[in-house]
């Protein structure tokens, strides 16, 4: 199924990125893309986002079967019949299975991207991060909207 090829390729994409961020550059190293807003800073993290739950691997291994395992239920209940809703959990498995390796392979997360939101310093992440994300808001756009549809639809 095509969703499960979108999670695969961010995968693929996500490790690669990694892969080159650890081959060439030092933890803490930084390069400036877009002076003031976007660098690239090679950084490493046990936790999970803003560096939560530091330490606690096997959490996030049950985690990670869990939400693999509702988000696989999902893409063959809804997802075969709702291509955004396929896009947006394909999206989430990618995410997720990039961050598990991490974890599985290294015992840490390793990511990248740095933003600046004016003197903000937006906490580093990665590809797998963004995947989830992205994936997460489809997933609530489409529940708004659907639940918006069968309102309509049962008041008419």
């Amino acid at each position: 199924m095509i969703y499960y090829a979108i999670g695969l390729i961010v995968l693929i994409l996500d490790q690669l990125s990694k892969w080159m961020i650890v081959k060439t550059m030092a933890v803490g190293e930084s390069i400036e893309l877009v002076p003031g807003v976007l660098y690239i800073t090679s950084s490493r993290n046990t936790g999970a986002a803003w560096s939560m739950l530091e330490g606690q691997l096997w959490f996030f291994y049950l985690v990670t079967v869990v939400v693999l395992a509702v988000v696989i239920y999902y893409m063959q209940k809804i997802g075969r019949r709702q291509p955004f809703v396929g896009v947006a959990l394909g999206l989430v498995i990618g995410g997720t299975l990039g961050n598990f390796v991490d974890r599985l392979f290294r015992g840490e997360v390793v990511d990248f991207i740095h933003v600046y939101l004016g003197s903000y310093s937006y906490p580093v992440f990665n590809l797998a991060d963004s995947s989830l994300v992205i994936g997460a808001l489809l997933i609530v756009i489409y529940t708004l909207f659907d639940s918006k549809k069968e309102k309509r639809h049962d008041s008419g």
